[in-house]
């Protein structure tokens, strides 16, 4: 089970089992994770949980930016190799005992309490894991792409290699083309903003997508394509 554990200024905060397709990082009370750190933006971050057990982090258009691997960024896939900075947290992904319980709601201060006894050190770091190759579409599932049809990047393909893919804007609407064991599915990760396929709104729940299905969201439309 991927576990994510806080730590800030180097003692270790919290290990979070990542047991929900989306787990929200913030600064306000209704997210999963709540840092209460004026650094952190009040939606700052998401982690998405794809049907192969891999980890996207998704910067919700915060304010002082969420970075892996000392780099800002918008979404990336991370690993126990990929050091995670939100503020002042350091964050990693790791694999743990599925039996580890989970936790629905954590909040947490970026300094420790005042008096009392300190918690002990943290564990040292797992040893860097080295970066899987991506993996094949399963047998029978046919190989898909993404199309853009309009603004600036028409034209533009992107190749489906990954068992999860995000697109749209940050703070508008973000939705993720999943790989099932049968095919391509579309679900919202992130945003208010409307998510349509072929004009009709995306369903609560997602949707299977078909060859030749029109996607729009934040302003742009995207065509999914398959060989």
């Amino acid at each position: 089970m991927p576990t994510l554990i806080i730590a800030c200024d180097g003692r270790e905060l919290q290990r979070v089992p990542l047991t929900q397709p989306r787990t929200t990082v913030g600064r306000r009370p209704y997210n999963d994770i709540v840092m209460e750190h004026l650094a952190v933006s009040g939606e700052h971050a998401v982690f998405v949980l794809a049907p192969d057990g891999g980890v996207q982090v998704l910067d919700l258009n915060s304010t002082n930016g969420t970075y892996v691997n000392g780099r800002a960024v918008v979404s990336a896939p991370v690993g126990p190799d990929d050091l995670i900075e939100i503020a002042r947290y350091q964050l990693r992904v790791v694999v743990e005992d599925a039996a580890a319980p989970a936790v629905a709601s954590t909040t947490m201060s970026a300094a420790p309490p005042a008096g009392g006894p300190q918690p002990p050190a943290p564990p040292p770091a797992p040893p860097p894991a080295p970066s899987p190759a991506p993996s094949p579409a399963p047998s029978g599932v046919a190989t898909a792409r993404l199309r853009v049809l309009d603004g600036p990047a028409a034209s533009r393909m992107l190749v489906l290699t990954k068992a999860a893919t995000t697109i749209g804007r940050p703070g508008v609407a973000v939705a993720s083309v999943e790989r099932t064991a049968d095919g391509y599915r579309l679900a919202r990760v992130a945003g208010a903003g409307a998510v349509t396929v072929n004009d009709h709104p995306l369903p609560a729940e997602g949707q299977a997508l078909q060859p030749g299905d029109v996607i729009a969201l934040a302003g742009t439309r995207i065509r999914f394509e398959t060989d």
